[in-house]
């Protein structure tokens, strides 16, 4: 039946896209051992991860005291060397490492460049060979200054706790990682605070246990994280346990002086879940909630299972759909590269449209049509596909969903609905690249649409009426 045709070509899609990464990986790294590489590629952050090798866990044991800002970890990770290595890279930035062991043994470090941990193990690892790393390390953890966005990574609160969010940086502030959205782990934390402060971080709550100098808090991530997503925030939280109907726990925490309007707010989270899994599919994270932060920070964040958002603006549901939408899309499905973050961030901001469709009655072909005739000619020349490092946060938040919202009129409802609500199930887990996108669309509408992301997505400039009005959308008046 015709109902069943894009089931079938997701499949196919699925299968080709698995058989070439098979047939891309077939020829590589089975000779002698030689390093592994200072970088993942990204053309974007070439020295941001490594190559060599794939994370499959990450368990960290962290000390961390507020008073003194000191950071003491233990860090095993759990990996599989894909060609084989004489040494491989890690990436930290500042903090002092004591020592490193590869198999239980030890092994040969050094520093390099401003992130760069060098390790060169006492027997070489073959390819596909499975082995450990354990790292003991210690510090003062520092943020990194994002020009636009500010600080990123471990970053402290005025009233003497911290917290770790950041994008595309974040993670490597405060453990050795691999830091590529290419190498997602699960992720496993131990962290040990004074008794008056508390925790909350990725995953599902494992249970806190009286320790020399306080309390371990210990959290598990089991969903495949990419490092950025990574997070732990220490303050004197307010506690906010529930359960989905499927039983997922929903844990929000709130730092204090976090007002009743953002409690508020966060109290419709199983309500927005429930909408999103209406549009996207499935919920596809094993535990969700919500960090809020009595700091105001330059942006909110997606950090997986559980958002972490700044005081002040980003306490209210549109911010909470977005950041929520990201767990299906940024999260679940992750960018191949930073030019693809559109695939990120344009479907988060189309997610309020549409929580705004359903939930407040607006009428989003009126709104498409005024935000249109407001548009300047710089904003048409935003871009939305390879925008340039450092540009990435910029016209997907506003461009991005007029762009979905043509997308819709232009291939009918229908094939856009399907195309919502399976494309995170068909990279599940994944990463996945604006091309792949396109193709699938494609696919799914039976028409090629390269006019129309040559338009709006590959190229700038005022898209021609044809891309700009289709279906049922009409000029302003």
């Amino acid at each position: 039946m015709r109902g069943q045709k894009p089931v079938v070509v997701a499949a196919a899609v699925v299968a080709s896209l698995c058989l070439g990464a098979g047939v891309a990986a077939a020829g590589d790294g089975w000779g002698p051992a030689k390093p592994g590489s200072d970088g993942a590629g990204d053309s974007y952050y070439p020295q941001d991860g490594n190559g060599g090798y794939d994370v499959a866990d990450y368990n960290l044991k962290v000390g961390y005291d507020p008073a003194s800002h000191q950071l003491t970890g233990r860090q095993d990770i759990t990996a599989r060397a894909t060609q084989s290595l004489s040494s491989f890279d890690l990436d930290l930035r500042g903090l002092t490492v004591d020592s490193v062991k590869v198999d239980g043994r030890d092994a040969k470090f050094a520093r390099t460049g401003d992130h760069e941990l060098v390790i060169t193990p006492a027997r070489a690892l073959w390819r596909g060979q499975n082995f450990k790393v354990a790292i003991a390390y210690h510090g003062v953890p520092a943020p990194i200054s994002d020009p636009s966005l500010g600080a990123n990574g471990w970053q402290y609160a005025k009233a003497g706790g911290a917290f770790v969010a950041g994008e595309p940086k974040s993670a490597t502030t405060w453990y050795p990682v691999n830091d590529t959205p290419l190498d997602k782990a699960t992720f496993h934390l131990a962290i040990t605070v004074p008794d008056e402060w508390g925790v909350i971080a990725n995953g599902r709550e494992r249970g806190s246990v009286k320790a020399p100098g306080g309390t371990t808090h210990v959290w598990a991530e089991e969903t495949p994280i990419v490092p950025y997503m990574t997070t732990v925030a220490i303050d004197k939280w307010t506690f906010d346990r529930r359960q989905r109907k499927d039983g997922t726990p929903v844990v929000s925490a709130y730092a204090p002086g976090v007002p009743d309007a953002t409690k508020q707010a966060e109290a419709r989270l199983p309500e927005i879940l429930d909408f999103l899994e209406s549009k996207f599919g499935p919920y596809p994270i094993d535990a969700a909630g919500g960090i809020f932060l009595n700091e105001e920070i330059g942006f909110s964040l997606e950090t997986m299972s559980r958002p972490i958002y700044s005081a002040g603006w980003a306490g209210t549901v549109p911010t909470i759909v977005h950041e929520n939408a990201h767990q299906w899309y940024g999260d679940s499905v992750a960018v191949a590269h930073w030019r693809d973050v559109c695939l990120n961030e344009c479907f988060a901001s189309y997610a309020e449209w549409l929580w705004d469709e359903a939930k407040e009655g607006v009428d989003l072909n009126k709104q498409y049509a005024a935000d249109v005739k407001k548009a300047s000619a710089r904003f048409w020349d935003g871009k939305l596909y390879d925008m340039g490092a450092g540009n990435e946060f910029t016209y997907v938040y506003s461009k991005g969903p007029l762009m979905l919202h043509a997308l819709r009129n232009y291939i009918g409802q229908p094939a856009f609905a399907f195309v919502l609500k399976t494309w995170p199930s068909l990279h599940r887990g994944g990463n996945a690249s604006m091309q792949e996108f396109q193709r699938y669309t494609e696919l799914v509408a039976h028409r090629s649409l390269k006019g129309f992301f040559d338009a709006w997505v590959y190229g700038t400039g005022k898209p021609a009426d044809q891309y700009l009005f289709p279906g049922g959308l009409k000029p302003a008046a």
